[in-house]
């Protein structure tokens, strides 16, 4: 126990506090057990640290990581009572999904020793609610997402720049705009941001990103999907597939039976699969609101959780308005009910209408129609219902 203490104080020496993403300020750390969801690669193992560097200063606490060799012949229970023994406040249990009964443990360690707080990370797939081990009634569960625009600016440029809500975009967007114009060259890092901005590992190794990310992908599939949805390893090639699809397709309308003959699965299958891809962070499912959204309905539209993703598994330049819709969707979703429309491109609300397109798209769509407007990309700053469609991802 005393080298993970080493390794524990030596990670959080390392770490740097200069930029602290969003979800810092949400979540409430006085909780008992606190549980932080997300994709690979987003930065959940940096707010752990910093969390302890900014808070946890004058506790006893001990971070781990559940794929260190030392569980392999120590329980994470045996560790937690030995940690409180020793006068232990917090935990911080960094990849539970590498443990096998992650949530049992967590459970009882829990429920038997009630002044010690908890704080884990996983993969965004975990099932917190499940069986014996419901975790669901005792943790207060975060999900993380990856770098907004906003954040991006923030992390690269070094500017001081708060976030907003939709309202006070459909609002004030022209005056929104024009002050963060003064700061900087806003069309040429959202391009950037576009293919290269949304997991922050970009800083490490800037030309290498792309393969870095699609390594990432692979892991996601071929560990992360395969380990805790128990799918076939056999079909494990099918999910690669199915993404090759969606990410070198238009904003993609499926045809689930022509799909699934393509990927060679069923039809419930196939569905079944586009929800776990849903899960893992590397797609997103936009479903009509005239429907209950069942874990077999079939999607609207699919699209790549993120643009970055698009570029990763795109042979060529990928396709323009697939890249805005992409973008659109997955800044709006975290704090607002996005769905398929069949008007515009989007209802954000059931009462906000958008129609996404370059800075030529005219509002004929939606003439008429209230509460309606345009994204439009490539322009600096909006004018009436155009609003410029960088402008979103100041939301988080």
């Amino acid at each position: 126990m005393e080298n993970l203490f080493i390794k524990s104080r030596q990670k959080v020496k390392s770490i740097n506090t200069d930029f602290v993403r969003y979800l810092m300020k949400e979540i409430n750390w006085s909780d008992r057990l606190i549980g932080i969801k997300g994709g690979r690669g987003i930065g959940k193992t940096t707010l752990l640290l910093q969390h302890i560097e900014m808070h946890l200063q004058n506790e006893l606490i001990l971070y781990v990581s559940l794929d260190d060799f030392y569980f392999t012949s120590h329980t994470l229970y045996d560790l937690a009572e030995d940690f409180i023994v020793n006068g232990g406040q917090t935990l911080l249990i960094d990849e539970v999904h590498r443990y096998k009964n992650w949530a049992q443990e967590i459970k009882l360690i829990y429920d038997d020793f009630p002044n010690l707080k908890i704080i884990f990370t996983g993969s965004s797939i975990l099932e917190i609610s499940k069986g014996r081990a419901d975790l669901s009634r005792r943790a207060i569960i975060y999900s993380m997402t990856g770098l907004s625009f906003r954040e991006y600016l923030v992390f690269t440029e070094k500017l001081e720049i708060a976030s907003v809500k939709i309202s006070d975009i459909i609002g004030h967007h022209v005056e929104l705009a024009d002050d963060i114009n003064r700061s900087t060259q806003i069309i040429p890092a959202f391009c950037k941001y576009l293919t290269t901005g949304y997991y922050p590992f970009f800083i490490e190794s800037p030309d290498t990103y792309l393969m870095r990310l699609t390594e990432v992908l692979n892991q996601v599939i071929f560990s992360d999907i395969q380990t805790l949805k128990g799918i076939p390893m056999e079909s494990l090639s099918k999910l690669r597939k199915l993404l090759y699809v969606v990410s070198n397709s238009v904003p993609f309308k499926p045809n689930v039976a022509k799909l699934s003959e393509i990927i060679q699965i069923t039809r419930n299958t196939l569905v079944t699969y586009l929800n776990y891809l849903e899960e893992a962070q590397i797609i997103n499912l936009l479903h009509t609101e005239s429907v209950g959204i069942g874990y077999l309905r079939k999607p609207e539209k699919i699209y790549m959780e993120n643009s970055n993703l698009i570029y990763a598994l795109n042979e060529k330049e990928p396709e323009v308005g697939n890249i805005r819709e992409t973008f659109f969707f997955n800044q709006l979703r975290k704090e607002n009910r996005v769905v398929f429309d069949g008007i515009a491109d989007f209802l954000i609300n059931d009462e906000l209408r958008f129609e996404i397109g370059g800075k030529n798209k005219t509002t004929k769509q939606i003439k008429g129609l209230e509460n309606a407007f345009i994204a439009a990309d490539n322009i600096s700053t909006g004018y009436g219902k155009k609003i410029p469609l960088w402008l979103f991802g100041f939301l988080y």
